[in-house]
């Protein structure tokens, strides 16, 4: 009994095996069970939006310098409910999955705001599989062990243009750092990093007042746009100009103030005060006697008077005692021009503006009155680095326009660290190839139906083909025809292609020069196919390079220069090459480290042209008799000439007599007065120099003008021609303007000048000299050269 007691019952009723589990004596461990969840069970939630917006704003605005829209928000919100459920406060999970996120959309060149869309719905689906538990898994974060970045970058492009920029070893796209083996796998030769950007290949982009954003332009490009597009192209300038304004310090309220401080005035000058408020010309209606600050464009109205306008409405406006904002030097003002215009508003209640609002009756129509103005200039301009929000200051601070990538070559933000890295490594004071291809040489003016520029040029190429250190790039800037080709009594198409037939030959003389050189033309007005309905006046720009019609001697040099060189060893080394540009073109060294903007216009005349009195129209000549007012050279527009009334620098005949002359004890007195003359020409020369900078960089364009004035292609106009954020260097070549170089608010602009300048006429001054600019690719300056040619 005891024993059948002591063994168990193996009946389905219990349920017992017939064969007993044996006990644990601590020798071997018990057996796993037979289900143990993997997973942590996550019971989904439904999170509302603005319960996670505190937490979204430290992490994506305050850290990471993005903004979150309102359905981006909803759609992070739907996704942390549901996978990370109630522990996404308390466990910190929400904060790493905000925190990848953020990570993923910089690594992919985003936008400084992010929205739900395709990008970030591909994000989160990615992270999706990633998670366990609510929690995001370091070791599988992304697919097969890649990181974020990896898998947030986007595939590489198959068409682009030019030479490869060799990123595929670098992965520039990554801010990761430049470590020895990448920089060894990647090329020595500044040439494989010089990129030439046409203004018709150039990403086009638009400023959304709403988003405070850049956004791409996806309508295409067509011959005959819409009417909407010509107006969208001058609001596009004052939304960037005004915008800029806005995030500077002048006109931002303090956040500690009593009270808004008016403009005080002493004398004609705005005296120190908290702070500007620009005020729309709509809202001066029933504000007579006020003061105010008004950004607006000029323009000149239908009855022929002249008027400031902006989105709000217009206003006729009166200069006749205003003075210039600029101490410096004083800018052109031109219709077409955005300015700052401080004044007095005066009401008209008499006539056609009695109602206040004109003939239009409504608020985009002109207001009755008009606008005293007592001062005008034009908006302060902008520094780059504050522009994209890098290296302000104390460090690097983020936010403004890093992100977005104007040119097509990566963004600052993205690949600016590491590309000035490479630029050190390359061409800076410790590379092996020291400064020897560090060396830019620009030249303008080259009218080759001239005999004298082909022997200037000839000249050049002689000092640089027997120079130790090759330049690494050339610049040629038309006009390439004196004429407007084929305009009828111009240049025909048969004796153009003759021109460059001749700039060959010359070429050709020069092999070593073609095959280690980058030769960049960039065409004229007077250059076709725009020539051939122009006729020698302003054509429409952007325009296209010359067509290959006209240059196949030149590429055929090159191909003969290349050829009888032989197959070459180097590993580094590039075969030179000819690119036909567009007019204006960019450069890029390096993406984004060094951007280089080349405009070939004869700008100076047209401002002078277009340029409108500003103050008395007339002044008092001290050496006159009489006590009658007179003008004082001034053209046709009230302003004053530029060119034509620089004195004639000295040169070596004058130097030459004066020493002749020293037994007569008069040599001492003409040296000083040659010596005066030279100063006073300088002088005038960077006074010149300085109106035509402040009258092109605050217009944040190349051509701040009207259409009637200056055509502009409405579609391409907005970016090809926007000097917003500045380059890190300005190319104008004006025949036009002396040769000068400057630098202004971190933008050093370059004018080469004229190729062949004639010394003067007369007894012992028959030379010829010819004059271009050197400019130096690592510190971006440029160094004025010039040479005697007879």
């Amino acid at each position: 009994m005891q024993a059948s007691a002591a063994t168990l019952s193996s009946s389905p009723a219990f349920g017992t095996p017939v064969h007993p589990f044996p006990a644990n004596d601590g020798r071997r461990p018990l057996p796993p069970p037979a289900f143990k969840p993997a997973i942590a069970t996550i019971l989904p939630i439904l999170l509302p939006p603005p319960t996670l917006r505190p937490l979204a704003f430290r992490t994506f605005t305050k850290k990471h310098n993005l903004t979150l829209t309102s359905s981006a928000l909803q759609a992070l919100a739907s996704f942390i409910g549901r996978h990370c459920g109630s522990g996404w406060r308390e466990e910190g999970l929400g904060e790493k999955v905000l925190e990848e996120v953020a990570r993923m959309w910089k690594a992919a060149d985003g936008a400084a705001i992010v929205e739900d869309g395709e990008k970030l719905k591909t994000f989160l689906h990615t992270l999706e599989g990633c998670m366990s538990g609510g929690r995001v898994l370091p070791a599988k974060t992304g697919a097969s062990g890649l990181r974020s970045s990896d898998l947030s970058r986007p595939p590489p492009s198959l068409e682009r243009e030019g030479s490869s920029f060799g990123l595929s070893e670098l992965r520039v796209d990554s801010p990761a750092p430049v470590d020895e083996e990448q920089f060894e796998d990647c090329n020595k030769d500044p040439r494989s990093w010089l990129k030439v950007v046409s203004a018709f290949r150039q990403p086009r982009l638009t400023f959304n007042i709403d988003k405070k954003h850049f956004l791409t332009v996806e309508k295409p490009v067509t011959p005959f746009p819409s009417p909407s597009h010509k107006t969208a192209l001058f609001r596009e300038r004052y939304n960037i100009i005004h915008q800029r304004l806005q995030r500077n310090p002048a006109f931002q309220a303090p956040s500690l103030s009593t009270g808004h401080a008016p403009l005080r005035r002493t004398g004609s000058a705005i005296t120190e005060q908290q702070f500007f408020k620009l005020t729309p010309i709509s809202n001066l209606l029933g504000r007579g006697g006020s003061t105010h600050l008004l950004l607006g464009m000029l323009a000149v109205a239908p009855t022929g008077t002249l008027a400031i306008n902006d989105l709000s409405g217009s206003i006729s406006l009166n200069l006749q005692h205003a003075t210039s904002m600029q101490a410096d030097a004083e800018p052109y003002f031109c219709p077409g021009m955005i300015v700052l215009v401080d004044g007095v508003y005066e009401e008209d209640w008499a006539g056609a503006g009695s109602s206040g609002l004109g003939n239009t009756q409504g608020v985009g129509g002109s207001i009755g009155g008009r606008f005293v103005a007592f001062q005008i200039g034009v908006p302060p301009v902008e520094q780059r680095n504050l522009s994209l929000g890098i290296n302000v200051s104390a460090g690097d601070v983020g936010g403004a326009f890093g992100w977005t990538d104007f040119l097509g070559q990566g963004s600052e933000r993205s690949i600016g660290t590491r590309m000035r890295k490479i630029e050190n490594r390359v061409i800076g004071p410790d590379a092996a190839l020291g400064i020897s291809r560090r060396r830019m040489v620009m030249l303008a003016s080259v009218t080759l139906d001239q005999p004298t520029t082909l022997a200037a040029l000839r000249k050049i190429l002689e000092q640089y083909s027997a120079a130790e250190n090759l330049p690494s790039s050339f610049v040629l800037m038309g006009d390439f025809s004196s004429k407007a080709a084929m305009a009828g009594a111009g240049t025909g198409s048969i004796e153009y292609k003759e021109l460059f037939n001749d700039l060959a030959a010359v070429l050709a003389d020069f092999p070593s020069l073609l095959r280690s050189c980058t030769w960049v033309f960039v065409p004229g007005d007077n250059d076709p196919w725009a020539s051939s309905f122009s006729a020698g006046a302003g054509t429409i720009i952007p325009r296209e390079g010359i067509p290959d019609l006209f240059t196949s001697r030149i590429k055929r040099a090159f191909a003969t220069a290349k050829s009888e060189a032989g197959p070459t060893s180097k590993k580094d080394e590039i075969d030179g090459e000819a690119i036909w540009t567009s007019n204006p073109t960019r450069l890029t060294v390096f993406g984004p480290a060094h951007e280089i903007v080349v405009f070939r216009d004869n700008i100076s005349a047209r401002f002078r042209r277009n340029a409108v009195r500003v103050g008395q129209s007339v002044t008092v000549d001290p050496a006159s008799t009489n006590s009658e007012r007179r003008p004082s050279q001034t053209n046709d527009d009230g302003d004053i000439e530029m060119s034509g009334a620089l004195p004639e620098p000295a040169d070596e005949s004058l130097h030459t007599s004066i020493e002749r002359e020293d037994q007569d004890g008069t040599a001492s007195s003409r040296l000083a007065a040659a010596i005066n003359t030279a100063t006073a020409a300088e002088n005038l020369a960077v006074q010149a120099a300085k109106r035509l900078i402040l009258s092109v960089l605050p217009q944040s364009t190349l051509s701040p003008f009207p259409l009637a004035t200056r055509p502009v292609h409405w579609d391409h106009g907005p970016s090809a021609l926007s000097l917003y954020p500045l380059p890190h260097t300005l190319v104008l070549a004006d025949p036009e303007m002396p040769q000068f170089t400057l630098t202004y608010e971190g933008c050093h602009v370059v004018n080469p000048g004229r190729l062949v300048e004639s010394a003067g006429s007369g007894p012992g001054r028959r030379r010829t000299k010819a004059q271009w600019i050197e400019y130096d690719i690592y510190t971006k300056r440029g160094v004025g050269r010039e040479v005697w040619v007879g």
